[in-house]
Formats: C-alpha cells, sequence, structure tokens
C-alpha cells in the first residue's frame, strides 16, 4: 500500500516567532463544547465569582470532558451560543477581575498507578490538540494494556501557515519527553515514535537532541507531504500499519498522541493546573505581524489580531485552523477553543474560490487522495442518490483533507460533496439497520 497526497505552501511564517502572552480580555465565552462528543454540564450559574482553574463544565458521558475556568472573575451569564459548525450550546461568559487568581484546589495530582494516570488525564480537561478535539483520557483509557505496541507523537504539523505544535517542540521539549516518560511508566509502553515533517529542521533537531539520551524513542522524519498528519496515514507511514475501516489505530497496536496534547499531560502532572490557555498561531493575507500569541479558552479571537497588529483589511474569511481542513467563523467575536491551533485571516483574493468549470476526466483527484477514493465517482453517485453506490466507494473512509479540492483543474466541490455524501450514506445505512430489526 502506498498513501498519496499533495504538495501544499508551507507559509510557516511564525515557526521563529516565539509565543507572546496576551493580556487578560475583559470578558470570556468558554462554551460547554470544545470537544468531540457530549458538550460539558454548566456547573456554574450567573454572579458566581471564579478563579483560574476551577471547574465549570462538568463531563456528561463517557466521550466528554470537563472545562474550567481560564480567568478569574465574575460569571456574567450562561446562555446558548451557535458555534462554527451550526451546534448551539451553553457557554459561560466570564467578566475578568485582572487578578487571575488560582482556584485553591490547583495541585498536582497524586498519580502513582495506570488508574490514576487516566484520571489524571481526565480531570485535566485535556482533548486533542492538534485540532481534532478527541477527549484525551478515552484514548488512554485502553483496557488491555498488552495490545499498545507503541505510541505514535503526532508533530507532521502539515497543515499551512500552522506552527503552534513547532513552537512546542522548540520551547516545550522537556515536557514532551517527561509526558514520554509518564507513558512509559503508568501505560507500559516501550516503543514511541515521533513522526515530524522535514520542513522542521530545527525542531528535528531538537526532538533528535532529546531522543538520543531517551531509550525506545525514535524520530521519524516525513516527507513533507499533506495530509502526513492525518492519523491513519501517520501510522502506516511511521509504522508500516494499515488501520482497517472502520477502525482505530489500537486496532493494530498503536495509540496516536499529539505532540502538543502529550507536553500539557506531563505539564499537568506537575502543576495541577488544567487546560485553561493555548498557543495559537495567528496568520494569513489579512494579518499585519503574523505570530504565535498564547490566550487564555474564550477569548475573542479579535484579542488576537490586535496582538498582532490588527488586520490590513477586512477580512473575507477567518478560519480555525488551516486553509485545507480549517472551520470558517462567523466574527471576531468568536472564542477561542480548546482545539485551536490557528486562526488564520483571509483577504478577498486568497479567500474567493475559483471559478468551477467542468470535470475533465483527469484523474488527478483519484491519483492524489491518499486512501484511493474516487471523488469523481462519488459526485456522481450523490448527484444521483444513489446511495448503494457511495457505499460500494468507500465514502465514509473520506478524511475530508481537501486534496481532491486542491488539486482539480475544474475546481470541482470534491470535499464538499463527499462531506455531504457521507451524510446520505450514514441516513441510508441507518435507514437499512431499522428495517432490519422490524
Amino acid at each position: 500500500m502506498r498513501l498519496h497526497g499533495i504538495k501544499v505552501q508551507h507559509k510557516k511564517h511564525t515557526a521563529d516567532s516565539a509565543p507572546v502572552r496576551l493580556s487578560v480580555p475583559d470578558e470570556v465565552c468558554i462554551p460547554m463544547s470544545m470537544h468531540i462528543g457530549k458538550p460539558a454540564k454548566v456547573a456554574v450559574k450567573r454572579g458566581d465569582e471564579v478563579k483560574r482553574g476551577q471547574l465549570i463544565g462538568e463531563r456528561d458521558g463517557f466521550v466528554s470532558a470537563p472545562i474550567h475556568a481560564s480567568v478569574s472573575g465574575k460569571v456574567s451569564k450562561v446562555e446558548e451560543i451557535t458555534m462554527s459548525t451550526g451546534q448551539k450550546v451553553p457557554a459561560v461568559f466570564i467578566k475578568t477581575d485582572g487578578l487571575q487568581e488560582n482556584a485553591e484546589d490547583i495541585a498536582a495530582p497524586d498519580v502513582h498507578d495506570f488508574k490514576s494516570f487516566v484520571e489524571a488525564v481526565e480531570l485535566s480537561g485535556v482533548v486533542g490538540l492538534g485540532g481534532a478535539g478527541f477527549p484525551t483520557f478515552v484514548k488512554v483509557n485502553v483496557d488491555d494494556l498488552d495490545k499498545i505496541d507503541e505510541v505514535v507523537i503526532n508533530a507532521a504539523e502539515c497543515e499551512p501557515y500552522i506552527t503552534s505544535d513547532t513552537r512546542t517542540m522548540l520551547d516545550k521539549p522537556d515536557y514532551v519527553f517527561k509526558g514520554i516518560d509518564a507513558v512509559k511508566k503508568y501505560m507500559g509502553v516501550k516503543r514511541f515514535v515521533i513522526g515530524i515533517e522535514d520542513n522542521k529542521k530545527e525542531a528535528i533537531k531538537v526532538m533528535k537532541d532529546y531522543a538520543s539520551k531517551t531509550d525506545g524513542v525514535e524520530v521519524k522524519v516525513l516527507p513533507s507531504i499533506y495530509p502526513q498528519g492525518g492519523e491513519k496515514v501517520l501510522v502506516y507511514n511511521t509504522t508500516g500499519k494499515i488501520i482497517p475501516k472502520g477502525g482505530l489505530p489500537l486496532a493494530v497496536g498503536v495509540i496516536v498522541i499529539n505532540i502538543t496534547t502529550l507536553a500539557f499531560i506531563a505539564e499537568y502532572l506537575e502543576t495541577g493546573m488544567p487546560l485553561v490557555e493555548k498557543c495559537i498561531t495567528v496568520d494569513g493575507s489579512a494579518v499585519n505581524n503574523p505570530a504565535n500569541v498564547i490566550a487564555p479558552i474564550g477569548t475573542p479571537i479579535e484579542k488576537l489580531f490586535e496582538a498582532c497588529g490588527g488586520l490590513k483589511c477586512e477580512p473575507a474569511k477567518i478560519l480555525y485552523g488551516g486553509p485545507m481542513m480549517g472551520i470558517s467563523v462567523p466574527s471576531v467575536d468568536t472564542p477561542v477553543l480548546k482545539m485551536t491551533n490557528a486562526i488564520i485571516a483571509m483577504d478577498e483574493k486568497e479567500a474567493t474560490p475559483p471559478k468551477t468549470t467542468p470535470c475533465i476526466n483527469c484523474g488527478n483527484c483519484l491519483r492524489h487522495c491518499p486512501f484511493k477514493l474516487d471523488p469523481k465517482g462519488i459526485m456522481s453517485a450523490f448527484n444521483i442518490g444513489d446511495s448503494e453506490a457511495l457505499e460500494a466507494l468507500n465514502v465514509d473512509l473520506c478524511m475530508e483533507c481537501g486534496c481532491c479540492s486542491y488539486v482539480c483543474p475544474a475546481k470541482r466541490p470534491l470535499v464538499q460533496t463527499n462531506k455531504l455524501a457521507k451524510i446520505k450514506l450514514r441516513e441510508y445505512l441507518n435507514s437499512k439497520k431499522e428495517e432490519g430489526t422490524k
């Protein structure tokens, strides 16, 4: 099996930009859904005084995550907001007092075995910080630790612009390797592979230097081919293992952890401060001075732009994440989330999609798809409503990386159609299942 991909412009303008800590904003908005799974349950009410690191959202279900105050101050309101995904969720608004007092119960957790390690990861509130947002404690809560052969540490950071993971490797390498030590100690894993693209020369040097002093750690330098950081792609390119359709990495004896997530776990074990702030890359053609910034979770993204010298022009599009898989945000009042690793502001020229023309049957989309799917065939099946064909074409394998749309000379909306086709297939499969139970 040979996985494919595309060459994209790196645009890593901020790789050498050490993060700058922002001033605490006057108010933060902290949504109860900043993770895959069920939203957290609000644990405070209007008028409550809160401190930094205090629990304000309780985990509500197995696939969920607790949420903590990123600032000290008073809860000004609790109300439903609409996320960029269209999901409506409760959010806690906190008027800051400028003191940034920590909650009284902040202390390094007592971790002495696997069970207490998993509990600590859960209480930290950490989720996949590479952008996915999957609750990390669910990932490490493995029934049979003997099933884990190796941990793949995702340091690929293959999206254009984003350098927040790069800064973790350059600024917090000690925490990366303390995280490795913790996983070794409490999960019994002996082999670790750090997968990193070859365009991060300085980070590779630092990681290799630390790895040379640590048993069981390999730094695997990978070609800069997007989407190198995709979970299935990364596992194959670092271990040679193929994750089966519908399966998780654990099915082939692997756990994948983002490098910033791993570093944060180590930091939490040392300090007891849960996830309350993020390092974020701020870049794009509409940004005056691209930079990496550290901001409390819930900070309006407008404050990030102010810290970067403001905007050159009215942005035509603002994204959470990178230009390939990022999600468009509606306004500059939108808050920083747990999994926000970048905010990209594009001017009209960069944001305007090219004109779509008829398909010329060149096959570029198929040749460059990491999983060798047939986006043209999927679009044809979707347009005529053929759900059986969508199932046969394995559209549910699509990771929505956007390679197909990127390389299409006719600029067809292939990845957008794949998203819609996956919804249609799910409806079809659910209806089949319901019919089978009658």
